[in-house]
């Protein structure tokens, strides 16, 4: 495996669990761990660490998940005794550094006949009238096992066809798997695939730039997997809606990929700069500036933590500020590498990932937030031109905008912090001002009943002399700008709500309700 992202690699499968047919039962029921790939080939030394690592990170998941659990390490594999099988493969299956798991029957042995013994008696019911295959691995110690892989599988395979079961090495109805050590051998029929790669934290600390969407969550992931452990710095655009919905996507991926790491949280209010460079900065350099400011202040906050790298979500010509020309000036305003693991990605695969690992939801709702949207954008931004945009900025703006970072940790953020109910509406009821912040042609191909037209950029300034006896609803596409908005009036003592999903999400509650009829026709 190579340390990019591998978007082909099958995640573990949300089916139940697997487990061994027709066993009689045991005291405590077993788990077989199987390592990734990776950490057998390294080093005496390294692969120690790697594999305490990974019982470290292990134990925290069963513990977390509620499984009661000992761990014995044997060679490439751990052996975790539990009191439900089924929940820890499923958590097993959230553990970067683990390549499968497999629900076993441990059994001792002195001699093949031993195993043959062992074999027919766990496994003749289940194959008795079907097609089955034994597949055998020797694996520790091999050379104090006075006998091969085949000879087992071929012992064990004729006892099993003369208890009424039917060799069929191609297309098994049964595959019986055995693992043979030195002085145990272990009966399982399935396994589950784990996440491989590297046990998170054995690759030391970074800085991941997140943002709630699909890309920056996809990038965090791929670089967990990859034995990184991360914290993580918000740039605040939208208010507090925005960080509400990007919290949602970090506790949902550490709570359920995170085992053993304890992420802190960085957000910075950038809305001010914003707001300067929308008045000083010609909108050509918006979107470029943007980032470079965005990554010089990731590199301080990133100093004061003791952190290495920096992680984004960018992908090569997805938009037009990720040109190759364009990465290069964002790099050049980087003292840390910036690690890019979607790079090479698309769109497409870096959605079904976000499926894949469980954040869909969570970032379908937040999606990209950007407040500068220039029709035009520079695709080949050169260095002089963007320092002589940056020049028009208040330095000692941005210098405050930093000091003002708040860092918390994850852990301490709680499902009850993750609410915003007071501000946001499912439908616009009757009585109040509806304002539609989208662009003209969206608004006129379909608005909700009774809103009134006003461009965002507009609304930034209009808002002030709104009559404060009113009540208003605010919606954009998705939700993120309207909310900003009515963030920043409710705080200047205005009555204001943000339309749920914005809406997109009206459209669909209204379809999911059979409503349909009641959507507007287009405004001429």
């Amino acid at each position: 495996m190579d340390c990019n992202l591998d978007l082909t690699t099958s995640l573990p499968s949300a089916t139940a669990a697997p487990t061994l047919r027709e066993m009689p039962p045991t005291p405590r029921p077993s788990v077989l761990i199987r390592f990734s790939g990776e950490i057998g080939v390294k080093g005496r030394k390294t692969r120690d660490r790697f594999c305490r690592r990974l019982a470290e990170n292990l134990a925290e998941a069963l513990a977390r998940g509620g499984v009661e659990h000992t761990i014995q390490r044997r060679w490439s594999r751990l052996v975790v005794t539990v009191d439900d099988a089924e929940r820890a493969l499923d958590v097993a299956a959230t553990v970067f550094g683990v390549r499968s798991a497999s629900a076993i029957v441990e059994r001792p042995w002195t001699r093949l006949e031993d195993l043959v013994t062992a074999g027919e008696e766990l496994m003749a019911t289940a194959v008795d009238g079907r097609r089955f295959r034994v597949r055998a691995r020797r694996t520790g110690a091999t050379q104090t096992i006075p006998f091969d892989s085949v000879d087992v599988e071929r012992a064990l395979g004729d006892a099993l066809r003369l208890a009424g079961g039917r060799v069929d090495l191609e297309t098994p109805e049964v595959t019986v798997a055995v693992e043979v050590h030195r002085d145990r051998a272990f009966f399982y029929d399935a396994r589950r695939e784990g996440p491989g790669g590297l046990p998170l934290g054995v690759e030391g600390r970074a800085l991941s730039l997140i943002s709630g969407g699909f890309d920056s969550a996809v990038a965090s992931w791929a670089m967990m997997r990859r034995g990184l452990s991360l914290d993580y710095l918000f740039f605040n655009l939208g208010g507090r809606v925005h960080e509400i919905g990007t919290l949602r996507v970090l506790t949902k991926l550490w709570r359920r990929w995170g085992h053993g790491d304890r992420p802190r949280f960085v957000t910075i209010d950038l809305r001010p700069v914003v707001e300067q460079m929308s008045e000083s900065v010609r909108p050509f350099y918006w979107q470029v500036l943007l980032k470079r400011l965005m990554v010089r202040a990731a590199g301080r906050v990133a100093a004061d933590l003791g952190l290495k790298a920096l992680v984004t979500g960018e992908c090569l010509g997805q938009v037009s500020s990720q040109t190759l020309a364009n990465l290069a000036a964002i790099d050049r305003a980087s003292s840390l590498p910036i690690l890019r693991p979607l790079i090479g990605a698309d769109k497409e695969n870096i959605v079904q990932r976000a499926r894949d690992i469980g954040v869909f939801d969570e970032a379908a709702a937040v999606r990209e937030y950007c407040a500068l949207s220039p029709r035009r954008t520079a695709t080949a931004a050169r260095e002089e031109s963007l320092a002589a945009e940056e020049a028009r900025l208040e330095g000692d703006l941005f210098a405050r905008t930093i000091t003002g970072a708040r860092l918390r940790n994850l852990g301490e953020i709680h499902d009850r912090d993750l609410v915003t109910g007071e501000l946001e509406l499912d439908e616009i009821p009757p009585g109040v001002t509806a304002l539609d912040l989208r662009p003209k042609p969206q608004f006129q191909a379909w608005h909700p009943p009774d809103a009134l037209h006003l461009p965002w950029d507009r609304a930034l300034e209009a808002w002030r002399s709104f009559d404060p006896r009113s009540t208003y609803v605010l919606c954009c596409e998705v939700g993120l700008q309207s909310a900003a908005l009515a963030d920043r009036m409710r705080d200047a003592g205005y009555e204001a709500y943000n339309l749920r999903g914005g809406v997109r999400g009206l459209r669909a509650r209204l379809r999911s309700a059979g409503r349909p009829s009641s959507l507007p026709a287009p405004t001429p």
